[in-house]
């Protein structure tokens, strides 16, 4: 190994932790071989639904040396996003990841500072940064990484800290130390699947994604399917179900990073306030939000999907 490995990676992991990450692991640059079968199946039986540019970079998504041209590791670092607030219990509910500050804008200034301070400490070397971007298997990464294991939801889970956190990842052309995973912890506990409301889990570790109310309520762009009605449980942006009923997830804190925290309206708006809004308070309470994703039409059409008929 090349001796400035385990310096550079301690550089790395310090640089991580001053940024404001929850952890920070790093494996080598290669192919995902345990993934490669995984990802076929899901693909081959449509489990991507409308999300055509789950095809796209079949290759590229298994290898990132093909993704970054002379990359030897990938840095996969975790951010939390548990709030300190919950929206009113009684209205409709908006996954806890987009209550604040878009995560893409926020985790990709915190990566470039990363970089830059590196490369001031390490001298020049390429890398690039990827959150939630760019076809990388964030969570298979995360998890070759020693970050935690693939929960029966398919979510990665820490011990130490549950699973309401972001991942991000800079793939690198350095030689650096690298993580071990860590073992499965999930044991005979099934709270994830029993508490689906589509049951989307369809077998542990298996998500069908077409039947997710997250894919539905953000992904799908046309008309909600009526054999859907009713099963939504009352989310009208994502869904936290599988996550909240998680045992591991009573080790959560909130996280202290105030451009996630949310708008006051998010918070205590009820039924009513959401099925009368309007797109100039659509504009303001999501100004810098990942809502921002579904549009004013598709949250009203959640939204209209949710009420009783």
């Amino acid at each position: 190994m090349n001796p400035s490995a385990a310096k550079y990676s301690q550089l790395i992991k310090a640089e991580a932790k001053r940024l404001g990450f929850l952890s920070c692991g790093i494996s080598k640059a290669e192919f995902l071989e345990e993934e490669a079968p995984r990802l076929e199946s899901w693909l081959q039986n449509n489990m991507h639904g409308e999300m055509r540019y789950m095809e796209n970079y079949f290759d590229k998504r298994l290898d990132p040396t093909l993704l970054v041209p002379g990359s030897k590791s990938v840095i996969s670092l975790l951010l939390n996003y548990y709030p300190s607030e919950i929206q009113n219990s009684e209205s409709y509910k908006i996954s806890k990841y987009a209550y604040g500050r878009d995560y893409h804008f926020v985790i990709k200034d915190k990566l470039k500072e990363m970089l830059v301070t590196l490369k001031a400490q390490i001298g020049d070397f390429h890398g690039r940064a990827f959150v939630d971007s760019g076809p990388v298997l964030d969570k298979a990464w995360a998890a070759k990484s020693g970050l935690g294991w693939i929960g029966k939801h398919s979510n990665l889970l820490s011990k130490q800290t549950g699973s309401f956190y972001f991942i991000a990842e800079l793939i690198v052309d350095l030689d650096l130390e690298y993580d071990t995973p860590v073992t499965d912890h999930c044991g005979s506990c099934t709270a994830c699947i029993d508490a689906c409301p589509t049951e989307a889990i369809v077998e542990p570790y298996k998500v069908d994604g077409s039947k997710c109310i997250s894919y539905f309520t953000i992904e799908l762009k046309d008309e909600l399917p009526q054999s859907m009605k009713n099963q939504f449980d009352d989310w009208m942006f994502g869904c936290d179900v599988c996550q909240d009923v998680c045992p591991w997830n009573r080790f959560s804190k909130p996280h202290q990073e105030p451009l996630f925290n949310p708008h006051p309206e998010l918070l205590e708006n009820s039924r009513k306030d959401w099925e009368e809004v309007t797109r100039e308070t659509f504009n303001e309470i999501f100004r810098k939000s990942a809502v921002k994703r579904t549009k004013f039409e598709g949250l009203k059409r959640n939204i209209e999907f949710l009420k009783p008929d």
